[in-house]
């Protein structure tokens, strides 16, 4: 029992922090009529029925197949390395930043040993989970915090991504020429092997598509959530039960939890006005600064209630996304992969933190201008 807590404990830090914070203040502000409007249930259904439908296309195949046809007749170390980031950046807009690390490591991680150079590796998984926090950033869908402002502040999705588009251009650049700089070398792998992967079947293709389709039409404002939750869990519950297993319910409750702890924030007189104060003065760069230390979603979550600058808002916490290991919690995916395989963690660390803050400092002069 000590062994699982400490599991948990280690593993779901943000959900336990966040419960006992939301505890905590339940009893300065105990519960009452007002408690059940903290919930956004919108955002949380959203985000249920996302998960479940990409755990249904992953568990079909559908994501190892396209890698692998994509990567199986390159033969250059260099544009592996250059495809694998951009697979990165391309399907963070749509699976999440998290959900494609989980899927693309460990793939990445069979391709990439054939380099046998550890530098080449670190560096090409350094760079796609940069990738994955910086493509994820264009779409509502792409991560949790967009998800959560974009039904926040009622932006419209063509608004968003207009705002998202210069900071996602320039990133793109960059990570194109990052893949070019820290590959300054390249050879052909003669030794490389197709992987052999089935195609998804063509019928729960079409279905989980057009689940997804759905989930989109209500972010978009088109359909109400509760048809769309209706329709994506029962179809999801005939066609594949076990796609229920894979969704990530400590994300869901940890998101209950921080509705709870900023909504009783709100009514505590003080501490309202001391952070409506601080976020007033420039709500990007404390959504950069505070990402840094409580990762970007807490952060966005938090500072919402204080600032109706949406726009900055969402600027900041994506690009708060980059800079410490824990700045977005996506990256600590690919760190404990990398770390468990190569046991060199403080040299992956260095070299994270440099190639971020780069990053970050670039964005924050595009912001500027």
């Amino acid at each position: 029992m000590k062994e699982k807590a400490l599991h948990i404990l280690k593993n779901d830090t943000i959900l336990i922090v966040s419960g006992l914070l939301a505890l905590v203040s339940c009893f300065i502000i105990t519960p009452d009529s007002k408690y059940p409007e903290y919930i956004n249930f919108r955002v949380l259904a959203i985000l249920f029925s996302l998960m479940l439908v990409v755990s249904a296309l992953i568990r079909i195949g559908t994501f190892d197949y396209l890698t692998s046809k994509l990567l199986g007749r390159i033969r250059s170390e260099r544009y592996i390395s250059l495809l694998l980031v951009i697979l990165s950046f391309f399907m963070s807009m749509l699976l999440t930043n998290d959900v494609t690390l989980v899927t693309l490591v460990p793939f990445a991680v069979n391709v990439l040993k054939r380099y046998k150079d550890r530098r080449r590796t670190m560096y090409t998984l350094i760079l796609m989970t940069v990738s994955a926090n910086l493509g994820s950033m264009l779409t509502p869908i792409g991560n949790p915090q967009n998800l959560y402002l974009f039904s926040h502040y009622h932006m419209k999705l063509g608004s968003f991504i207009k705002l998202m588009m210069p900071y996602s251009v320039v990133s793109l650049v960059l990570l194109i020429i990052s893949v070019f700089i820290l590959n300054y070398t390249d050879k052909t792998l003669d030794t490389a092997e197709e992987r052999k992967t089935e195609a998804p079947k063509l019928v729960p293709l079409l279905i989980y598509s057009a689940l997804f389709i759905v989930c989109v039409l209500t972010v978009s404002g088109i359909l109400n959530y509760l048809i769309m939750l209706g329709i994506v869990a029962v179809v999801i519950l005939i066609c594949d039960r076990k796609a229920y297993i894979n969704v990530d319910y400590g994300l869901l409750l940890t998101f209950v939890f921080f509705f709870i702890l900023i909504g009783n924030l709100g009514r505590i007189e003080f501490i309202s006005s001391a952070l409506s104060s601080i976020v007033g003065r420039s709500p990007m760069m404390t959504a950069v600064l505070s990402s840094q230390i409580i990762s970007n979603v807490p952060a966005a979550m938090l500072l919402s209630t204080f600032t109706g600058n949406g726009s900055a808002l969402v600027i900041g916490s994506n690009l708060g996304g980059l800079g410490t290991l824990i700045a977005s919690m996506a990256s600590l995916i690919t760190y404990k992969f990398f770390n468990s395989i190569k046991k060199e963690g403080e040299h992956y660390l260095l070299a994270f933190t440099v190639i971020n803050v780069i990053f970050l400092a670039v964005l924050i002069l595009v912001y500027v201008i």
